[in-house]
């Protein structure tokens, strides 16, 4: 899936901000790190999760990743940037969608891109366009595009 993402996005990222919700193991940000992304912020709450991803960033000397260890629906709500890319991979057992679409707007940069896993595809709502999507196994995955007035 990753591969398909980064082919979707592009495979080089130089310069794009990305933040990366839910960032868990912190795949998707370290990948988009490592193809150019001048900044990517990783909000995780787990504290385990949260240690690992530090020790990473440490040993990968990734100075352009910045970690929040905080509640991502919270940071979302309280956070000022604007991205390029929004990496969306929240616990399945969690209905999130509701919730944290209405709050992505602002965040996103006016040709900015969301990139979603999830068990199920992501009904968006009006003002959203699927720009592509597929599955593998139990995972549902969509780039997602604002719609442009």
């Amino acid at each position: 899936m990753r591969e398909t993402l980064f082919n979707w996005l592009g495979q080089d990222l130089t310069g794009a901000t990305c933040l990366d919700l839910f960032a868990g193991s912190g795949a998707l940000g370290f990948e988009a790190a490592s193809r150019g992304a001048k900044r990517v912020v990783m909000v995780e709450r787990d504290r385990a999760a949260c240690a690992a991803l530090e020790k990473n960033i440490q040993a990968l000397g990734a100075r352009q990743v910045e970690l929040a260890r905080t509640d991502a629906l919270e940071f979302v709500r309280r956070d000022t940037g604007e991205y390029d890319v929004i990496f969306l991979d929240p616990p399945f057992s969690a209905d999130h969608w509701s919730r944290l679409i209405p709050l992505l707007p602002p965040r996103l940069a006016a040709e900015g891109r969301v990139y979603c896993e999830s068990g199920a595809p992501v009904a968006w709502p009006e003002g959203w366009t699927v720009l592509k999507e597929g599955r593998a196994g139990h995972v549902a995955y969509q780039l997602v595009a604002r719609t442009q007035d």
